[in-house]
């Protein structure tokens, strides 16, 4: 794995240099867009809007618009912004992890110690698990100012990106009706239907079958062959009586 940030935990006074690492990796196939006509691969160009020629990388910078006019940003701009916070993930506070909403987490990433951080590193890894908190923190990471905790994962430290507040949408705008009145029979059986069907949870038992008989698809496409289509059968309940439907799935 390649690091795509370097830099340092601050905690407390005691400054651990670590690496960040991405801890997820996309296992979906990877289509290309082709033009129907020879299945030749579409490519995307920078052009000068101008001049309509193609502009290398070299050639491009960052800008933004102030006024009608451009103003041109470097990479020293933007570490002066918040020089700190482009080398340092300072913990804060400490949180407890199942204080954070499911909403506001992001993408995790694996800490891990540079050479003379090891100590501690495996100190705040240990502090961590015992006290069962995390180090809440904001970081910048590709010139963007984040939000993230800091938390042990399998002996290691997970750093999670968590969303701002301003980013997750007022849930108010949706029409979900909160007058309905259930009656005690369907909420017993509903209950019963979900005690029957609980279970401890375990990652490996969930696999992304969809793109893997897309796999198939496309193997058997490359050999000329033409996959059988298969048909969902949809299965309707035989009442619309919520009560008979939940007895139903009890049977």
């Amino acid at each position: 794995m390649r690091a795509i940030w370097t830099g340092a935990i601050g905690f407390g006074l005691v400054n651990i240099p670590v690496k960040l690492f991405s801890a997820t990796t996309d296992s979906r196939p990877d289509f290309d867009m082709l033009d129907r006509k020879d299945l030749a691969r579409i490519r995307y160009k920078r052009v000068n809007e101008r001049t309509g020629k193609e502009v290398d990388w070299d050639n491009i910078v960052r800008g933004y618009l102030l006024k009608d006019n451009y103003i041109v940003l470097d990479e020293a701009d933007f570490e002066e912004a918040s020089p700190e916070k482009t080398k340092m993930i300072n913990l804060q506070v400490f949180v407890k992890e199942a204080d954070i909403e499911s909403v506001y987490f992001e993408a995790p990433y694996y800490l891990q110690p540079q050479k003379g951080g090891e100590k501690a590193y495996i100190l705040l890894l240990k502090a961590l698990e015992k006290t069962r908190m995390a180090g809440l923190s904001t970081f910048v990471l590709r010139n963007t100012e984040n939000l993230a905790i800091v938390r042990p994962y399998e002996n290691l430290l997970m750093l999670n990106k968590l969303r701002f507040q301003e980013e997750v949408r007022d849930a108010g705008e949706l029409n979900v009706p909160s007058g309905t009145k259930i009656a005690k029979p369907e909420m017993d059986m509903a209950v019963q239907l979900i005690k029957r069907h609980s279970g401890e949870f375990n990652i490996d038992d969930y696999k992304d079958e969809y793109s893997k008989e897309l796999m198939k698809i496309i193997r058997a496409k490359a050999k000329g062959k033409r996959p059988a289509m298969r048909k969902i059968k949809v299965k309707r309940a035989q009442s619309d009586d919520l009560l008979e439907q939940l007895r139903a799935s009890l049977g």
